[in-house]
């Protein structure tokens, strides 16, 4: 079950980064913010703190992008 949120999550980065690539916007907030989520419980249950670190603060910057959007 592990190794399948991996691949979605990293699907769901992967694809968040092309469309902010290709300026596909709030999509790319949306899709990347999903494969945080997803990496966060993957290092959660692992208790890997890098991986809740490096995508635990990804989540407040995808948050001021869509305070961004609504404002």
């Amino acid at each position: 079950m592990i190794n399948k949120i991996k691949r979605v999550s990293t699907f769901l980065v992967l694809s968040g980064i092309l469309l902010t690539n290709l300026n596909f916007y709030p999509a790319n907030i949306f899709f990347h913010r999903l494969g945080a989520l997803g990496w966060i419980i993957v290092g959660y249950i692992k208790s890997d703190k890098a991986i809740m670190t490096n995508f635990g603060l990804q989540i407040p910057i995808f948050l001021l992008g869509f305070i961004k959007l609504v404002i």
